[in-house]
């Protein structure tokens, strides 16, 4: 991950894949997510019979919707692992773009003159 601190001289440091080790990981997650769902809906179907009143409906609307709930889920974590991957692309080209530029700007330079003569 990157690294911030006062004095480091670093900056931030966030790596070249850490954008795109992320996106990778969170595209799997939504997979995960239908998983638990599903176990939580199965896991709560003994209670069910014990609900009563708005307890009731409001589990018999969460297991009505609950494909259409994970879908939501799951296209939310879609969405967060895309603007990871725009982000790393805009990091890459931000990195190479700032070599090109200080290639260009040294290219450019007299550095002859920042000579220090003695004698």
């Amino acid at each position: 991950m990157g690294r911030w601190g006062p004095g480091s001289g670093q900056g931030w440091d966030q790596g070249t894949e850490t954008l795109f080790t992320l996106a990778r990981h969170t595209g799997n997650r939504g997979d995960e997510l239908a998983a638990l769902i599903k176990l939580l809906i199965t896991a709560a179907e003994p209670l069910s019979g014990r609900f009563n009143g708005s307890g009731k409906a409001a589990f018999d609307r969460f297991k009505a919707h609950s494909d259409e709930i994970t879908a939501d889920l799951k296209g939310g974590l879609n969405r967060v692992g895309t603007g990871q991957l725009g982000m790393e692309q805009a990091f890459a080209g931000g990195d190479h773009e700032m070599a090109d530029e200080a290639t260009r700007s040294m290219s450019a330079a007299h550095f002859d003159q920042a000579k220090f003569r003695t004698g």
